[in-house]
């Protein structure tokens, strides 16, 4: 049980995590829960304050990499449409053009 608890502990969003460990600081110890998140953060210290520093720090860029991603994928999509549209009407003009002269 121990192990499985260790390898979920990092999936919680920050937001969360400061949430449940309102014991105290984080980094500053290990806390009534038990597991305080490896050997460096329950000795608490300047060791956990950094530790914790450097897990943030880490999820923050993590962030900010997705969104990058997400904001050129979204990027890609606009562009990808407005070259579509502008195909179907140059196809349309192309058929209208077609029409005009079978009516002649």
């Amino acid at each position: 049980m121990q192990s499985l608890r260790k390898t979920t502990t990092w999936m919680i969003p920050s937001g969360m995590r400061i949430a449940r460990m309102s014991a105290g600081e984080m980094g500053s110890g290990a806390g009534k829960g038990g597991g305080g998140g490896g050997s460096i953060r329950e000795a608490g210290g300047s060791f956990g304050k950094m530790e914790v520093a450097h897990e943030e720090e880490y999820f923050y860029k993590q962030r900010q990499e997705q969104l990058a991603k997400l904001k050129q994928k979204a990027i890609n999509q606009e562009d990808f449409h407005s070259e579509s549209i502008k195909h179907h009407e140059e196809a349309i003009a192309r058929h209208k053009k077609a029409i005009e002269q079978l009516k002649k």
